[in-house]
């Protein structure tokens, strides 16, 4: 809330008024602008198979650059592209993008030597997700795979060029019994600290439409994951409307408690508001999120996966979402508009100032 004195003519009248300029607050849903398509090189943004988006400062210049998973669809390699932002923080523009690097070239899987049961036709190629994995200041890369795998990719370079590894499945399991994370297929992983507790958890959606979270018991720097639980709504699991599940894991209700933003197959966006307490999460039920006043509903069935960050650095949320299009969907956030109140201090002393 601000408040701004004002002295100016009207109809004859000098007045003095103060004027309340109310902001606005957060509200308990996104507020969203109506669909944008990203623009590349020439024009839309595109890439062969399902796109997967997510924003991050790939070479440490201050501003976010655009990472898409590519592959699957009939695209039977799967990369990672990296487009730099050209332009600025506050207005986003990519350059001709390059392929994330392995120590031996591009980083790429040949699809088609997944398992029988997810075939290179999969509705996805990768997955992938900057992270911090061991905690030594450099970027690495957290990928799922459409058999439900889950690989990290550490980061052998330095954090502004980034090179990766040849990549490991993550584990989950006790001691001496571990074996490869593949809960679901198209795993769509993400880090989260789901318990509160300041060490770095595991969320993973998949085909089957459940969002699965494997808690960290081993420090931050050395993720351990033992077992998983199945995220409930209500008193049954969690299953997403028409499977797929690609979630997202931030505070929307503006509640200080992080809420689940979940994509599906159908190109839908769900929000289920957490009911329950930090380091507690609990959900029971969900809405469509809306955008200018529309329920997101991709056409076809383009399987969503969402990813939310302040876009243009102006302080409000925004959603980018990938698809079977190969392009990436940008849906703004718009500020619930400024109530403007006019208070005349004293009109009869007021008027003595007619002209």
């Amino acid at each position: 809330m601000s408040v701004t004195g004002l002295a100016r003519p009207l109809r004859g009248f000098v007045l003095y008024a103060t004027v309340l300029l109310i902001a606005a607050v957060a509200s308990a849903q996104l507020d969203l602008g109506p669909e944008q398509i990203l623009q590349g090189s020439g024009g839309d943004l595109f890439v062969p198979g399902y796109s997967v988006p997510s924003l991050a400062d790939w070479n440490n210049d201050g501003l976010a650059d655009l990472i898409v998973g590519t592959g699957g669809g009939g695209s039977y390699d799967a990369y990672i592209r990296v487009y730099p932002n050209i332009g600025s923080g506050l207005d986003p523009q990519f350059g001709p993008f390059s392929y994330v690097q392995s120590q031996t070239g591009d980083l790429i899987q040949d699809l088609t030597y997944v398992g029988a049961a997810c075939p290179a036709c999969g509705c996805m190629g990768l997955f992938p997700r900057v992270v911090y994995w061991d905690d030594d200041g450099r970027k690495d890369l957290l990928v799922g795979q459409i058999d439900g795998t889950v690989r990290l990719y550490s980061n052998i370079a330095t954090d502004a060029a980034p090179l990766f590894d040849a990549g490991v499945f993550l584990q989950v399991g006790p001691s001496g019994a571990k074996g490869d994370i593949q809960l679901s297929a198209r795993a769509t992983p993400s880090v989260v600290d789901w318990n509160d507790d300041g060490r770095k958890d595991l969320l993973v959606g998949g085909l089957d439409g459940q969002i699965r979270v494997l808690l960290n018991e081993g420090t931050d720097a050395a993720p351990d994951f033992l077992d998983w639980i199945v995220v409930g709504d209500g008193s049954a699991p969690l299953i997403v409307p028409t499977l797929r599940s690609s979630p997202d894991f931030v505070d929307v209700t503006g509640d200080s408690l992080l809420d689940l933003l979940v994509g599906n197959s159908e190109g839908q966006l769900l929000l289920y508001p957490n009911t329950g307490a930090p380091g507690s999460p609990e959900f029971a039920g969900y809405s469509l999120v809306e955008a200018a006043g529309v329920p997101i509903d991709l056409p076809d069935s383009p399987r969503s996966r969402p990813f939310i960050a302040d876009f243009n650095c102006d302080g409000l949320a925004d959603v980018l979402i990938g698809a079977g299009d190969g392009r990436v969907h940008l849906y703004q956030g718009v500020p619930e508009p400024a109530t403007i109140l006019l208070v005349l201090m004293s009109l009869p002393a007021l008027l003595k100032h007619r002209r």
